[in-house]
């Protein structure tokens, strides 16, 4: 088999399977975003939801984008080096990149809920891209086609406070009223309970090494009590939603200044041109097993 078939046998099988994985991955959160629907801060159930409204800066120290020096509530930069390689072909390299992990919020006209970023994939149109001849700029970005001749090249993606914000992920809320079962709280207690030793000798009160039903009755009344008092605690709290990127496999966490008909139009895409490809490359080898290399003469 020659170099040029197997270069083309290798072409072909890396888009069949990119392909695939676009189609596959496109199809499923089309699927996913399609199927959740909306929900209003103060009446989302906990778990997977959809929410949309406003981004906001929670109290505290402001959130800078450390390139711009623009206010925001979510970052992400990276400074890249100009390398010139041996064969006259100019490369990036990134000297170094960060992204904003601070909590930011999300206002409807219901309520707050607190978002975490971390491990959201981030649709923003704040995209600047400028060059310098430092790797720290302390500057306001120019437009791209300034400066190309710095050594150093800067990009960064922002979300502004007062955007619009789409978002999709786990949403749990803290404090407030509990709406789960007392016994579910009784029963961790006793749980906990049961892997501490001394814990375990003070509800053994006659000291035998053993905890008879009596005991343990007593055990659950005290266990009962400590969590009717821990919510009635928390019940004087104001409860806080947050969401964040949860643990459930398969379950995209999204965060979109973008609206969803235009991440839903954006998937349609990446699904459809998944599946053409997918049907190209396989087209393609099949086309080679039943004789196409011979026509081209590469066997």
């Amino acid at each position: 088999m020659s170099g040029e078939l197997l270069a083309l046998v290798a072409f072909l099988v890396a888009l069949t399977a990119v392909s695939l994985a676009a189609f596959v991955t496109g199809a499923r959160r089309l699927r996913l975003i399609a199927d959740t629907p909306t929900a209003r801060v103060r009446s989302a159930a906990q778990g997977p939801v959809e929410l949309t409204g406003q981004a906001a800066l929670l109290p505290g120290p402001p959130i800078i984008a450390p390139l711009s020096g623009t206010p925001c509530v979510w970052y992400e930069y990276r400074v890249e080096r100009r390398h010139q390689g041996n064969n006259g072909n100019t490369r990036w390299r990134t000297v170094h990149s960060g992204c904003s992990g601070d909590l930011f919020a999300l206002d409807d006209d219901t309520g707050r809920c607190v978002v975490d970023p971390e491990g959201a994939r981030i649709h923003t149109p704040h995209r600047e891209r400028w060059y310098g001849h430092r790797p720290n700029p302390r500057a306001i970005p120019l437009p791209a086609g300034l400066l190309e001749g710095g050594r150093y090249r800067y990009l960064e993606r922002r979300i502004h406070a007062g955007d619009p914000l789409y978002a999709l992920g786990h949403f749990h809320s803290q404090g407030g009223a509990d709406p789960g079962p007392v016994k579910d709280e009784v029963a961790a207690l006793l749980r906990e309970w049961k892997r501490d030793p001394q814990r375990m000798a003070a509800i053994d009160t006659d000291g035998d090494g053993q905890v008879d039903l009596a005991e343990w009755d007593r055990a659950r009344e005290m266990a009962q009590r400590q969590a009717l008092e821990a919510r009635a605690q928390r019940a004087r709290e104001p409860q806080v939603h947050l969401l964040g990127r949860g643990t459930r496999r398969g379950l995209p966490y999204l965060l979109s200044v973008y609206p969803e008909s235009r991440l839903l139009r954006g998937l349609r895409w990446r699904a459809r041109l998944g599946a053409v490809g997918f049907l190209t490359g396989i087209g393609g080898l099949a086309w080679l097993l039943l004789g196409g290399a011979r026509d081209l003469g590469l066997i």
